[in-house]
C-alpha cells in the first residue's frame, strides 16, 4: 500500500486507499475517547474506537468505517513505527505515534528539570526518534549562560540545541522551519516553558483552526489536556502538540529499551565483562569504567540508575 503525498506542505499524507467499505485516515487530534481522522482528501471525521477497544494516539494510521455525514468507527490501527508515552505506578499517558523528531522545549526561566528533560530524551531515543532541544526564553540574558551550562552534557552527545525567544516569530520560523520540514514532529514541554508561545509563533493560525474544526466536529475547544496535529506552512512538515508535563515515568521500558536512552553507554557496553551487565556493581562493566574515567556525566549516570531502579521496583510489585 502507497502513501500520497501532501505537495501543500511536503508531509506525508494519508493513504488513499479504501478497503471495501473502509477508509485508510491520520488521527490528527484526540479528546478522550474521540479521535479527529484526517483522510486523504483533507476532510475531517469525528471517530470512535468500536467497543471498549482503546490504544489509539494522535499520528496514528487508521481504518475506519464511515457512518453519517462526518463520523466513523476506528477498526484497526496499521503498524506503528513508534509509539511515545509515559507510564508510573498509577497510569500511562501517550503522546504520539510515528514521530520523527521530538522537539523538548524548555526555558532559560522558570527552572526546567534535568530529570525531565534526561527522561523525555531516554524516551526518545529507546523509541528511535531524534530529539531536539528547543532553549526558549533567551532574552531573559542573566540567567542564560547558566542555562546553557546545564545543557552542555546533553550538547555533548550531539543532541541540537537550538536558542531562540518565541516572542520573535520571524526569528523562530528562520530557525525552526527548515529543521521540521519532510518530518512528524513532536512538541513537548514541561508545563510553563513557552510552548503555546512558540507553537502559535510557529503557526500563527493554530488557534483559529483549532476553533473551527472543533466547532465543524462538535468535540470542544482545544485545552492544555488534547493533543493535536497540524500542518505546518512552507517548507512544511506536521507538528503535534501535546499537554504540558511535571512527570515522566518510564516504567514501560525494558531494561534494554534503558540502555538504548542512554547513548553515551554504547562504546563503554563493548568492554562490559557479561553479555548480561547491568552497568552497576559487575565486575569488569565497561559503562562503570568510563564514568570513573571521565567518559560519562555523572548526573546522566545517576539518572540511568534511577529509572533502571522504578522498573525493577515495578516488576517486583507484579
Amino acid at each position: 500500500m502507497s502513501n500520497a503525498r501532501n505537495t501543500r506542505n511536503g508531509a506525508t499524507a494519508p493513504p488513499s486507499e479504501a478497503v471495501g467499505d473502509q477508509i485508510d485516515g491520520r488521527i490528527i487530534a484526540a479528546h478522550g475517547r474521540h479521535y479527529t481522522v484526517e483522510l486523504a482528501d483533507g476532510s475531517l471525521r469525528k471517530c470512535f474506537p468500536r467497543g471498549k477497544k482503546t490504544g489509539a494516539a494522535v499520528g496514528d494510521r487508521v481504518r475506519i468505517a464511515p457512518q453519517g455525514k462526518d463520523e466513523g468507527a476506528i477498526d484497526a490501527i496499521l503498524p506503528r513505527s513508534n509509539l511515545l508515552y509515559r507510564s508510573d505506578d498509577m497510569r500511562s499517558k501517550q503522546f504520539a505515534s510515528n514521530v520523527d523528531q521530538l522537539l523538548i522545549v524548555i526555558a532559560v526561566q522558570p527552572t526546567f528539570s534535568d530529570d525531565l528533560t534526561g527522561r523525555a530524551l531516554a524516551g526518545a531515543w529507546s523509541a528511535g526518534i531524534s530529539p531536539l532541544i528547543v532553549l526558549n526564553k533567551t532574552d531573559l540574558t542573566e540567567e542564560l549562560p547558566a542555562a546553557r551550562a546545564r545543557l552542555a552534557p546533553i550538547a555533548a552527545l550531539g543532541v541540537p540545541v537550538v536558542e531562540l525567544s518565541a516572542l520573535e516569530p520571524e526569528k523562530v520560523h528562520s530557525l525552526l522551519a527548515p529543521r521540521l520540514a519532510g518530518r512528524t514532529n513532536l512538541l513537548l514541554g514541561q508545563s510553563g516553558m513557552g510552548k503555546s508561545t512558540l507553537l502559535n509563533a510557529l503557526i500563527p493560525d493554530a488557534r483559529a483552526a483549532t476553533r473551527e474544526h472543533s466547532t465543524a466536529l462538535d468535540m470542544g475547544k482545544h485545552t492544555t489536556t488534547s493533543t493535536r496535529l497540524y500542518h505546518l506552512p512552507e517548507p512544511g512538515g506536521d507538528l503535534i502538540d501535546s499537554p504540558g508535563f511535571q512527570a515522566f515515568g518510564l516504567q514501560h521500558l525494558t531494561r534494554d529499551d534503558i540502555i538504548r536512552g542512554f547513548p553515551e553507554f554504547t562504546q563503554p557496553i563493548e568492554e562490559c565483562r557479561f553479555y548480561n551487565c547491568t552497568h552497576r556493581r559487575e565486575p569488569g562493566c565497561g559503562v562503570v569504567a568510563a564514568l570513573q574515567a571521565g567518559k560519562i556525566n555523572p548526573l546522566r549516570y545517576a539518572l540511568y540508575e534511577r529509572i533502571l531502579e522504578e522498573n525493577l521496583a515495578g516488576q517486583q510489585r507484579y
